[in-house]
Formats: structure tokens, sequence, C-alpha cells
């Protein structure tokens, strides 16, 4: 039965891990000393190595005949049923699919029971940020005191969503993206072994595409052994849905020159054989910074490119200047986040090259203005100052806002705060006390008073505090820019969006009375 290549190729011991010392290092030595942790944390993007590291963890310390290094002996029967899936004491656990309480709770009635055959039971819980806060509590108990014949590794992509207090109880171990050259380096010995004709184009094609992965990289590398004898830079591309290294080329000759027509019509091109823009979109990106490494006197061991690539963009660079290649790789980082949930994302991509070959977001005369302006302005002489200028000024003295009488206004004078989400969001940042007391308010302006009516009464008792009437000041004119008096009620009912002549009326038969912030 045919077995995937990343699964008959997955590294068996520590010494097989690439681009990962920094851990490998630390778990051999934990092994080989008997000192290895009750709790593991394995971070890092995808195809990194987190799960196979944990299984070769699990093998190492239960192996009856471990080698001196620290690495598993994979000879005894512990080693082979452990790679086989069939130790009954090494359990593994896809949080993806597991992530109820009652799971965790199914795991921590199941380590009362000691091993049936190993020195220690392992859990190996993969994807953990999965986990649902509820399962993350019943987790932490058992993780912080659990028997001593009970070890836990847990692996995650996004340590940003696993819980401090769950972290706090692990050694945590951080994986890297795998160097380009090892990545190559093992494409081309798994080609050798698996009899394959590969190209060394096309295994640092299918590096790059993998972006850090081994997992990536040897699937890809698969699938393209399924499509021809020889595998070429050219077919690897088609594989990926990637565009060609010559198509893109031509696409950066495009924006160069400020040719729309041609790069509309090389896109149009890519779109019809099936490309995958947003691939395309990450490609110019890379180029882009390629060029812009280059431009900054950077080492080419710092790029991405491949073969003539680099003398393309070394031309390129010299003819462009920074703050167009800056630009530029503003806007297709733009559109790579636009593209996610883009309707069309042909039409995303097309506006963005428009943008880059057309200056279109700043008219060519303003910018033809602005840098005439900043020129003129570089070659003025320098001019004398008087001395009166140079004395140092008294800091300006904020003029007092008046007191308005809110009962002497028209209806008509006052209008809706259309920015009043806004100032809550900001008032969020600056108090959050006050921010939860205005929920469901509304407010209403004329010339520098607003008023605020709220649904919440406890508002006005917070109102009365000076440092919760300052924090709303604050948050008001930082969004608009623009300091007000403001006065408040309280009302039982929700305020409309264009109930301002309900609530000026409110606001007139009650004699509000608070103090103005200014």
């Amino acid at each position: 039965m045919y077995q995937a290549l990343y699964r008959k190729w997955r590294p068996m011991t520590f010494d097989d891990v690439l681009s990962q010392p920094q851990v490998t290092t630390t778990l051999r030595n934990q092994v080989r000393h008997s000192t290895t942790a009750h709790a593991y944390l394995f971070t890092g993007s995808r195809g990194t190595g987190k799960t196979t590291c944990a299984r070769i963890l699990a093998k190492a310390v239960n192996c009856e005949h471990p080698d001196a290094d620290g690495n598993p002996c994979l000879k005894c029967s512990i080693c082979k049923d452990a790679e086989a899936g069939v130790l009954s004491d090494l359990i593994e656990i896809d949080a993806a699919s597991n992530n109820s309480v009652e799971d965790i709770r199914d795991l921590r009635e199941a380590t009362v029971y000691t091993p049936e055959r190993c020195r220690f039971k392992v859990y190996i819980i993969d994807e953990v940020h999965m986990l649902s806060p509820s399962a993350f509590n019943a987790l932490l108990k058992i993780m912080e005191e659990p028997p001593d014949y009970v070890k836990f590794i847990l692996a995650t992509t996004e340590i940003h969503k696993v819980p401090a207090t769950i972290i706090s109880r692990c050694q945590r171990y951080d994986f890297r993206r795998i160097r380009l050259e090892d990545l190559v380096t093992r494409l081309e010995y798994i080609a050798g072994e698996e009899h394959i004709a590969l190209e060394p184009d096309a295994a640092e094609l299918m590096a790059r595409l993998a972006d850090g992965g081994m997992r990536d990289a040897i699937s890809l590398l698969d699938r393209c052994a399924a499509l021809g004898d020889t595998i070429t830079a050219q077919l690897t591309a088609e594989a990926a849905g990637a565009a060609g290294r010559g198509d893109i080329l031509k696409l950066m000759e495009a924006l160069h020159t400020k040719d729309t027509a041609n790069a509309m019509a090389l896109v149009s091109e890519m779109h019809n054989a099936s490309k995958d823009l947003t691939r395309l979109c990450d490609e110019l990106i890379l180029m882009y910074r390629d060029m812009m490494l280059l431009k900054a006197g950077g080492s080419t061991n710092l790029t991405n490119c491949m073969g003539e690539e680099l003398t393309v963009l070394q031309r390129l660079a010299q003819e462009t200047g920074m703050p167009q290649i800056m630009d530029a790789l503003r806007k297709l980082q733009s559109c790579r986040e636009r593209m996610g949930r883009a309707v069309n994302r042909r039409v995303e991509m097309e506006m963005t090259l428009i943008r880059i070959t057309q200056n279109a977001d700043i008219p060519a005369a303003e910018i033809q203005a602005i840098s005439d302006r900043i020129t003129a302005l570089e070659n003025r002489p320098v001019e004398t100052v008087p001395s009166e200028l140079t004395k140092p000024q008294p800091p300006p003295v904020p003029e007092p806002v008046p007191e308005v009488d809110i009962r002497k206004l028209r209806t008509s004078d006052f209008k809706p705060v259309l920015q009043w989400q806004e100032i809550l969001e900001e008032c969020g940042r600056i108090n959050p006390a006050v921010q939860g007391t205005l929920k469901g308010s509304n407010a209403v302006e004329y010339a520098n008073v607003m008023l605020i009516v709220a649904e919440n009464r406890f508002f006005l008792d917070m109102f009365k505090v000076k440092e919760n009437a300052v924090s709303l000041g604050d948050a008001i004119q930082k969004v608009t820019g623009k300091r007000y008096v403001i006065r408040a009620k309280c009302s039982q009912a929700a305020v409309r969006p264009n109930a301002s002549e309900e609530m000026l009326e409110k606001a007139k038969n009650s004699g509000i009375k608070t103090t103005a912030v200014t």
C-alpha cells in the first residue's frame, strides 16, 4: 500500500530533525540525564517538526535501550509499537475535534491508571489552542500536579490563544521555520532515495513555496512526481498553481516601466491558466522585498532570488527609487490582506497593479509639485532668526470653555453626534469603566455643547468623579479634535439615532445640572 512521502520520511530521531538545534539538543540532554519535565509546550508554524519531536521524545523517555546521545534505539518493541501507532501508553489527542470539557475529563480520569508497558504514560495534545475555555480549566489542575508516571506534550501553531496559566506550567520550546538550504538538501535526498528526477531549480522553488514547512515541501514533491518523469521548475509551478518565474519577471518589468496594459494582459493570462492570484501577490511581495534589500545595500544572501532573477532584480533596484519600492510593497501587502475577504481576487489584483503603474492614489502632477516644493525648501538659505523669537515662550493658557444655557437653545440647533460609537471605543481604551456605563447611550451636539443621554443611571454617579469626566472629555477630543462642554442625562428607554429633538426636550424639562469638562 502506497504511503505518502511526508509520512514515509518523517524524522525518527532527534538527529533527523532539521533547523531546530535549540530544541533537539536540550531534549536529548534531558533524556540522557533523566531530567525531563512533566509538561512541554511546542509552538511554531506548520510543518516545522512540533508533533514529530513530541513523538520522538515520547519514544526516547520510554525506550528500553536508549542511545547514549538521548535518541531512541528504534529497535525495541516500545519504539516499534510507538512508530506503528499501537502503543497504548502513548495517547495522541487532536484538540481540533476533541476540544470539549468532557474530553478533558475523560483524559483526567484515565491518568489515575499506571502505564501498561512503559515507564511513562505520554499525552500528546495537538492544536491545543483549539480547546474551549472550560476544557483548559479542566486541564489546568492535572497539568500542574500530574502523577509521576504522566507527561504532557502540547503542540500549537497559535501560542497567543493558549492561556497564560497553561503556558506557565510547561517548558516552552519555539520551533523556527526550516531554512531554505535545509529544505532543498532534504528534498534532493528524498528524491534520490525515491529515484525521482528533480532539477535543482525545482527543488529550490519547492522550498520557497513551502515557506519554511517541511511537510508542505515534501507533499509538493509527492504531487510533482505524479506529473512527469523529470520535475522542472515550470512543472513545480503548475502543480502548485503558481505563476512561472518567467511570467513573474515579465510582470515586474511591466510594473517597472509603468506599462499598465501589459501588466493587465499578463494577469489575464495567469488567471485564465488557473494560476492562484493570492500566491502571485505573495510572489510579487517577495520580489519587491528582494529589490528593497538590494537597494538598501543588503547582502545577496538575504534575498530569495533564484538563478538569473538576481541579475534582473539588481538592475530594477538600481533604476528604481526606494520610495517607489516601499510604496509598491505597501500596496501589495494591503492587497494581500483584502484578498482573504474579496468577492473577486482578480479585481483586487488589477486595482493594485494600476495603483502601482499609474500612481493612482496621488495624481502625478501633485507628486511632482510636492517634490519640487521639498527641493526648494532644502535649497533655501538659512535665515537669521530674530533674537526675540528665540526666547523661551510661556506655555499657552487654555481659554475657558463658555457656559451655555441649554434651556435657551432651540431644538433645531442640535444635531446627532455621528462619531459617537468611535468615541465609545476610544473611551474604552482610556477608561473602560466609563464605557461600560454608556452602553446603549447616544449624544447630540450644538457648537461646543454635547448632551449625552445614557440608559444606565449609574453613569451619572460615575460622571461626578472628575477623573471619569476628564477621561470622557479626552476621548471626545481625540476622536473629534474638539473640546466640548459635556452635559448628561439618564433615560430608561434606549435613545434612537435620530431622536435629537426628543432628547433636547427631556433635557430642557429636567433642568440638567452637571460639571462642564474643559
